[in-house]
């Protein structure tokens, strides 16, 4: 890898937005190419997957946490089981191309076979209609989920694509090819480079859900719009694979970059961990324990906003083109708020603690979560001020949920993905994929699908007939027990964080040698 020690520091100007030299861009700027593709299919496929389940015949936002529930987090752990052992047959690189093609493949075929033909493989809404309304309390969003179990397929697979190839392959390919000095300088750049997709996705999503304004009479807009939205999913995943070979082929073999004897995760004779002994040593290793905890804690604490500010999307944008259009407009401020916070978060990262840049996502997300929560408890009261100014409780708690969403995926971005992947660099290589695999991807799954487990708990609760008196029962008559649980996980974030600095802080200064058991 590349040595700086001897390079002469860079000016202010320089320092504070490109800390990177001449001729490290050739290892920094495919990388962050790489961060590109995914984070802009990633986005192409959140907007989608929101629109399709929320807005499907018969469902709603309430549906969001039992497909997390039930759906997202049992196939996360299946998905960890299969790449587990693909990991021990097949080298990182063969494994990547597998994995991204998997993905690329069912894209495909939802977008050019599966939605075309809703007719021949969903039942009849009417027929799911009659079936919710001769039962009562949360079976009637499960029926939801059975009456449109193809876009439930979609999010789920829209969901795993975040874990598996941001947080696992990308993430495990960095903190392989890096050293601790260029992620301080390249992990930011990388980050700031991805954030122009969340522009381009949302420029995207809002141009083709527009297709309804000039659709003709008798087609469907929204089908037109998924067709386009999935070729471009499934050529940015081709083109994704075509960049990782090339920094196999041209950067790798290049010492300046990588000065290691074999490439990244070759192939071994035989595995030296298996799954189950990965889970356990996650369970019972606190340097690892700390980091699920942090991926559990902001899966939970963002879950619990999202699911209910769904809810009330879907109230002003009630068809999947607009739902899809307005969540391209979110995806793009998210962007440039998170250009805006990454260049800043950089700049944390080099001059202050990593306790600090850490915890500034967990202490953003329980200030601006107060903030909703506390307006859709009491919005009522807000009902003749809003009327003065022209607007109305729903969209103010759109636009209020929007704001804060879009600050706290900003700080997520720009400093909680690169503080945690900055924690695995001191573990050696073995737990690096087999650690990290179970912390992403069961961690990330377990994070949202415990928040979705205490939404859909709450739910079935208080739909029940002593509660609710046969009445509908929705999220947002749940709010104050939301309030409370993200209140109760944001603080225990904050105290994982220290935890964690401090074991960080030790590893760094007491042995250069990777951590391989506590």
């Amino acid at each position: 890898m590349s040595d700086t020690d001897a390079m002469p520091e860079f000016g202010k100007i320089r320092k504070f937005f490109f800390p990177i030299y001449g001729f490290e861009v050739k290892k920094a700027l495919p990388m962050g190419l790489m961060f590109f593709f995914i984070l802009f299919n990633y986005t192409c496929l959140r907007n989608m997957k929101d629109a399709m389940v929320v807005t499907a015949p018969n469902s709603g936002a309430e549906v969001l946490p039992f497909l997390k529930a039930l759906l997202v987090m049992p196939s996360a752990v299946l998905f960890t089981l299969l790449y587990a052992k693909g990991s021990d047959v097949m080298s990182n690189e063969n494994l990547f191309y597998v994995t991204i093609g998997f993905f690329v493949a069912f894209f495909g075929i939802f977008g050019f076979v599966i939605y075309p033909h809703l007719d021949f493989f969903h039942p009849a809404v009417d027929t799911v209609a009659r079936w919710q309304n001769s039962c009562s309390g949360s079976i009637r969003w499960l029926l939801a989920i059975f009456g449109n179990w193809s876009f439930a397929l979609f999010f789920v697979m829209a969901e795993l694509w975040g874990s598996a190839t941001l947080s696992l392959l990308f993430w495990q390919f960095a903190n392989q090819i890096c050293k601790t000095s260029e992620a301080k300088r390249f992990y930011s750049f990388f980050g700031l480079l991805a954030q122009f997709s969340l522009l381009l996705a949302g420029e995207v999503a809002d141009h083709f859900s527009k297709i309804s304004l000039s659709a003709p009479k008798g087609v469907d807009p929204w089908a037109i719009s998924l067709r386009w939205l999935m070729g471009i999913v499934v050529v940015s995943g081709i083109v994704l694979m075509g960049i990782y070979r090339w920094i196999y082929k041209y950067v790798l073999t290049d010492k300046r970059f990588y000065d290691k004897p074999e490439l990244p995760g070759a192939k071994k004779k035989k595995a030296k961990m298996g799954f189950w002994q990965s889970m356990i040593f996650m369970v019972t290793s606190p340097y690892l324990g700390l980091i699920a905890a942090l991926v559990i804690c902001y899966g939970i604490g963002v879950n619990v906003i999202e699911g209910l500010w769904k809810g009330q999307v879907k109230l002003l944008h009630s068809n999947p083109n607009a739902f899809n259009a307005f969540m391209g407009r979110y995806s793009f401020y998210t962007g440039i708020a998170s250009m805006i916070v990454m260049v800043i978060g950089g700049n944390i990262l080099r001059k202050f603690s990593w306790f600090t840049a850490a915890a500034i996502t967990p202490t953003l997300t329980l200030v601006a979560g107060s903030i909703f929560f506390s307006f859709i408890i009491w919005r009522n009261d807000f009902i003749s001020v809003l009327a003065q100014i022209g607007t109305n409780p729903i969209a103010a708690a759109v636009f209020i949920g929007a704001v804060i969403l879009i600050l706290a995926k900003a700080t997520k971005y720009a400093l909680f993905d690169l503080t945690k992947e900055m924690a695995y660099i001191p573990l050696d290589d073995e737990m690096k994929v087999k650690g990290k695999v179970v912390v992403e991807v069961i961690g990330g799954r377990l994070g949202k699908a415990s928040g979705a487990w205490l939404q859909a708990g709450l739910l079935m609760i208080f739909g029940m007939n002593i509660f609710s008196h046969g009445k509908k029962v929705e999220l947002i008559s749940l709010a104050p027990y939301l309030f409370g649980i993200l209140v109760t996980i944001c603080l225990l974030w904050i105290l994982a964080v220290r935890a964690l600095s401090k074991k960080i802080a030790a590893v760094t200064t007491t042995t250069p040698k990777p951590v391989v058991s506590e």
